[in-house]
């Protein structure tokens, strides 16, 4: 059989959606529409470990992914998933819902080092593939002006661990051991490899 020509990116990521281009892999949208809960599906459990999680709702999200190309009676093609958690230890920090929560969470991080996990999976046909990524970052002391001036950015809203790496939080990361492509919330090198095993065409 012939590799496939595309991949079905269930994310509306511009950031992965760049980064699928820079391999070369040709993708379409397979988004959630209003009827879907995709916040219920990102919940905690109680005392659950960030890897146990972020592989836990990746997972949700493919499956919510492949009931939807069903749905659409879309053509068959691989899909491709992705989530992106921060940890502080074994605490996870999500997207934060406000500007108090997203200044807390950078106090949290500032001086020192916490791990980036993101999860990747890819369905083609009825099998599953899994990755996981795991980054460390170490983010340098933050002083309350530079920590509000960045929240009043409004950059740290919709992201885990309120910041983007490619963003103005860049000026202040020490060093990253691992992916910066994982940070950014889609690591190339582990998503190459699940797409090699899915047979997705790549200008690699």
């Amino acid at each position: 059989m012939p590799p496939h020509a595309f991949v079905y990116l269930a994310s509306a990521s511009p950031r992965r959606r760049q980064l699928l281009d820079q391999l070369g892999v040709a993708h379409r949208p397979l988004l959630a529409d209003d009827g879907e809960d995709v916040e219920q599906l990102e919940a905690e459990r109680r005392a659950e470990l960030p890897a146990d999680y972020v592989r836990r709702v990746t997972l949700a999200k493919l499956q919510a992914a492949r009931r939807r190309l069903a749905r659409l009676r879309l053509p068959e093609a691989p899909i491709l998933c992705a989530d992106t958690t921060v940890a502080a230890g074994r605490r996870i920090l999500g997207k934060p819902r406000d500007a108090a929560e997203a200044a807390a969470t950078l106090r949290l991080l500032a001086g020192r080092s916490h791990r980036v996990l993101t999860a990747v999976a890819v369905a083609a046909g009825r099998r599953t593939h899994l990755d996981l990524n795991v980054t460390r970052v170490h983010l340098a002391v933050l002083s309350e002006g530079s920590i509000q001036r960045y929240v009043d950015s409004g950059e740290p809203f919709g992201k885990a661990g309120a910041y983007a790496v490619q963003g103005r939080i860049a000026a202040w990361i020490d060093r990253i051991d691992g992916s910066y492509t994982g940070v950014m919330g889609l690591p190339l090198f582990e998503t190459a490899r699940l797409l090699r095993r899915a047979r997705v065409q790549m200008d690699l």
